[in-house]
């Protein structure tokens, strides 16, 4: 059976697995999914022992089933800056790089693990996850241009535009896809200036459906909040996590959200806390069932629309 490679489909997961996989070559079963598909453990619970790497995925989120796999004799090398939950797995056969400080990301916890081997894609996933004081500072010392670096964020932004989706249907590639496609490159750079297919089709798709996003409606607007509604339409799905990201960076003292309809008349709900203070999305999105995330960045699978309200209300007092 081969090892196993499980990782969050959006920037910072993938430019994560393109970093160990360029550092350490092997041929590995990819498992992934939207980048809100997050117990992605569960998938490959399995008795006979297996090496897996889990990148950027929440242990809170799969304790049990890390757990089964540890007890089954597999080996877990486990790298994420999620909530983790209020321990972690005391095993020989589990080894953690965890870090839930809200400047950095899965990528940058593997770039330092490989001494900055492929810098350029760890700073690339940083601008993906809206690092972006982060990520300049990385590319000012790296002696990059501005020219280079702005190239590096579109990359990031347009990695992470495409893990957004409520199915796989949703998006323009399947996240284990775009990694076969831009793992042949070690210096993102290089794949920037070829230019391939894969990179062009993502590249207008963000820009068509950011533009939709901006234009949307606002469906609440406080002192310290701004929330956005989209429609239940697979663009609106594609753009919420990045619009989020945008419009926190137009408004960097307020809480900005994203609320976009389903199709059981539910809601699926991106937050990003204040630029200016990083902190608080996750305690606000683990408030409602199906919430979680990190202190910059969280969301909720499933919002009912009987608290539509209540969301609102939390999300302009917390803040405050």
């Amino acid at each position: 059976m081969k090892d196993i490679d499980l990782f969050n489909g959006d920037a910072d997961g993938i430019c994560a697995l393109i970093q160990l996989r360029l550092a350490d070559p092997a041929e590995t079963e990819l498992v992934t999914g939207v980048k809100r598909d997050v117990a992605l453990v569960e998938r490959v619970v399995s008795l006979k022992p297996r090496h897996i790497v889990v990148l950027d995925v929440s242990l809170d989120k799969n304790r049990f089933a890390v757990d089964e796999l540890l007890a089954a004799g597999s080996r877990v090398f486990y790298v994420d800056h999620h909530f983790p939950g209020d321990s972690l797995p005391d095993h020989p056969n589990f080894e953690a790089l965890i870090d839930t400080q809200p400047n950095t990301c899965t990528s940058l916890l593997v770039d330092h693990y490989l001494g900055g081997r492929f810098h350029n894609w760890a700073i690339a996933a940083a601008f993906g996850d809206n690092l972006n004081a982060v990520a300049q500072e990385l590319a000012s010392r790296a002696g990059l241009s501005s020219s280079q670096a702005e190239a590096l964020k579109m990359l990031g932004i347009c990695m992470n535009y495409n893990g957004y989706g409520s199915t796989l249907e949703d998006l323009h590639f399947h996240p284990a896809d775009l990694y076969r496609e831009f793992v042949k490159y070690s210096d993102p750079l290089d794949l920037i200036a070829s230019e391939p297919e894969a990179w062009r089709e993502l590249r207008a798709g963000y820009t068509e459906d950011m533009a939709k996003g901006l234009a949307a409606p606002i469906l609440n607007a406080t002192a310290t909040s701004l929330v956005i509604r989209l429609p239940n339409e697979p663009w609106a799905r594609r753009v919420s996590g990045v619009l989020g990201n945008e419009l926190t960076n137009r408004h960097p003292d307020k809480a900005c959200a994203i609320v976009t309809e389903t199709e059981g008349g539910s809601y699926l709900v991106s937050i990003r806390a204040p630029l200016n203070n990083r902190t608080g999305a996750d305690e606000v999105a683990r408030q409602f069932a199906t919430g979680g995330g990190r202190k910059a960045a969280a969301g909720i699978n499933e919002l009912p629309s009987s608290r539509l309200d209540e969301f609102l209300t939390l999300l302009a007092e917390f803040w405050s």
